[in-house]
């Protein structure tokens, strides 16, 4: 279904400059099937793709989708084809999504950077390669744009310096970059919660809490033999407690005072990339986080922007900012115009959805889409 062909849609003024522009860089142009299975979205996407997308059924039953965005196909028909990494694919054809207020059948171009296996240095190549894209397109003016960077990663290294329970790092980081449901799950995990294991038996509770799961385990097998319930009816008596556990543990975890405010500070933190380290660190120092590790890769980052060309003070850090598609993993980021409420272009890093789509090893991977409908507007608005 996602088997790659050579690039066929084309319609745009901004084509024949897009052409140039990828051969330039080494990627090569390619296109995929307007009709896409829709799991793969389903699964990885996120919420905010999920409810956009335009769905039907296959004649077998399947359920397809419009080809909501580039990325996954291209993902999928790269591990189809199982060519040599690292490779470069671009792309410019129709997307379709509902958006409010704009068209829902519009064209993206971008490129996927897969099996690069320098982060920093691709992370820098794709946000520069955006803007000499956009360049390409007649917005050649950076001064006029408005970059804003984020980095899940560094929201990632944060939750695991304050030694939160694994679900409840999962579960804010899902809600990354959506600033509404962000807030929401940190008033939960600050509020009382002792009433959500009310309904779990004394005993259990108390062997839960004190993570004697062997235990745990036993007292479930003998609960499930009591009541005659047969073996494997749907989860093993393990996974029963394994689940009990982490549910009485997120529970139990309340988010008080001092740790509120570390990941407040954090999350409030926006100025230039240019700032953006040494605030970083002091914020690291005063609040005794370790973020050692994700400092150095953040200076990396910046290095190879300063050397990709990039003016580090035109770009804004937002430690709140992430993109609201699911599989992002690190660095993302999104680029504006005067006049314009959406984006012109946006990308990032998704290293772990090559493997979950079925790459035999990990793929390091980062891309980034135009949005072609939005750049005339952008043109006119930027003309004196």
């Amino acid at each position: 279904m996602s088997r790659l062909f050579p690039a066929a849609e084309t319609g745009t003024p901004f084509d024949g400059a897009l052409a140039r522009f990828f051969a330039s860089v080494g990627a090569s142009l390619v296109s995929t099937p307007l009709l896409q299975r829709a799991e793969p979205y389903l699964d990885t996407a996120g919420e905010d793709l999920r409810r956009r997308i335009f769905l039907t059924r296959g004649e077998g039953g399947e359920t397809l989708c419009l080809r909501p965005d580039f990325t996954i196909p291209v993902c999928l028909a790269h591990i189809e084809g199982d060519e040599a990494l690292p490779r470069r694919y671009a792309y410019n054809g129709l997307v379709f999504r509902q958006r409010r207020g704009e068209a829902a059948e519009f064209r993206q171009a971008g490129i996927e950077n897969l099996g690069d296996t320098d982060r920093a240095r691709a992370d820098a190549a794709t946000l520069a390669e955006a803007l000499t894209a956009l360049a390409a397109c007649g917005l050649a003016e950076a001064e006029r744009l408005s970059i804003t960077i984020g980095d899940q990663g560094l929201f990632e290294a944060v939750l695991k310096a304050l030694d939160l329970p694994v679900g409840w790092q999962r579960r804010l980081i899902r809600t990354f970059g959506q600033n509404d449901l962000l807030a929401r799950a940190l008033e939960t995990l600050a509020s009382d919660r002792s009433g959500e294991v009310e309904n779990i038996a004394p005993d259990a509770l108390a062997l839960a809490r004190e993570d004697r799961l062997a235990e745990l385990e036993a007292l479930v097998q003998a609960r499930m033999d009591d009541a005659g319930l047969p073996p494997n009816r749907s989860r093993s008596p393990a996974e029963i407690a394994a689940r009990l556990a982490e549910k009485v543990r997120l529970s139990d975890t309340r988010l008080r005072g001092a740790a509120l405010e570390r990941l407040r500070a954090f999350l409030s933190l926006d100025c230039a990339v240019s700032e953006a380290s040494e605030r970083l660190r002091a914020l690291a120092d005063e609040h005794g986080l370790d973020l050692a590790g994700a400092l150095a890769f953040f200076d990396a980052r910046a290095e190879a922007l300063a050397a990709a060309g990039v003016d580090l003070s035109t770009l804004r850090y937002r430690a709140a900012f992430g993109r609201t598609l699911d599989y992002y993993t690190g660095f993302v980021f999104e680029i504006g115009a005067p006049g314009l409420g959406e984006p012109l272009a946006g990308g990032g890093r998704y290293d772990r959805l090559v493997s979950y789509l079925g790459a035999r090893e990990p793929i390091p991977a980062v891309g980034f889409a135009l949005y072609l409908d939005r750049l005339p507007k952008a043109q006119k608005e930027a003309r004196p």
